[in-house]
């Protein structure tokens, strides 16, 4: 059942569909982030703080959200949230005194998606639906470059500085220059490794000194292995 409210000043009356207790229960948790901290949470927190386990299913409360005016998004970003009214269906310009409505987003600071595992052909899809997003400065990376994040998983280069655990941004691109570091596709699994192009086979070498580097033959090399360069590292300090 619908229920009616007053769109501001106007004196006319708007019909909004009735939240469901989960859809109420995301977008107070998105206004209490805004009120608190002073910008709305990721994708990941609500689903944490919700039970919610994959972000399909946050996305598909969010989807919903806009479609019953609630709320309003940039790009689907988590972090582009932006309240249109609350909870209790009240325009945001008469919500009550003290709350604070989202900081701008800053033209200097850039989102990048954080993917899961990336298998072969699958990184556009996995860009599409990222587990998480990180907001960085546009300096780090660069302007006008496309680029995705990966966690890194063991301990091939630790001589590189880039340990278990950290995460590495990566600029999409097909081709590298000798010694890069890049993200590429070994089978059906992305490693970090050294790039080097060689007469008879592309090199992915580890940096560290107990393992063997890995040697894929010419004729076995396919441009599209290479998703892209990396560009940065980050790394969460406890």
């Amino acid at each position: 059942m619908d229920s009616g409210v007053t769109n501001g000043g106007s004196g006319k009356t708007q019909r909004l569909q009735k939240l469901t207790d989960r859809q109420r229960a995301v977008l107070e948790f998105i206004s209490d982030s805004i009120t608190d901290r002073g910008y709305p949470p990721t994708l990941r927190e609500i689903g944490n703080h919700l039970g919610i386990k994959s972000t399909n299913g946050v996305n598909d409360h969010l989807r919903a959200l806009e479609r019953k005016g609630y709320l309003t998004r940039e790009d689907m970003k988590s972090r582009t949230l932006r309240l249109v009214r609350s909870p209790d269906g009240t325009p945001m310009a008469t919500t009550r005194p003290g709350a604070r409505t989202p900081v701008e987003p800053d033209v200097d600071m850039v989102d990048i998606p954080i993917l899961g595992r990336v298998a072969a052909g699958a990184l556009s899809e996995a860009i599409e639906q990222p587990e998480d997003t990180v907001r960085v400065d546009r300096m780090l990376i660069g302007r006008g470059q496309d680029v995705f994040g990966l966690r890194i998983s063991g301990e091939s280069m630790i001589e590189a500085g880039i340990h278990d655990g950290d995460y590495v941004f990566v600029r999409k691109q097909l081709t590298a220059r000798r010694g890069e570091i890049v993200i590429a596709l070994v089978g059906d699994e992305a490693t970090c490794k050294r790039y080097f192009d060689e007469k008879d086979h592309v090199r992915l070498q580890p940096e560290n000194s107990t393992m063997a580097p890995i040697l894929i033959p010419k004729n076995d090399w396919r441009g599209t292995q290479l998703l892209g360069v990396v560009v940065g590292v980050y790394r969460k300090l406890n």
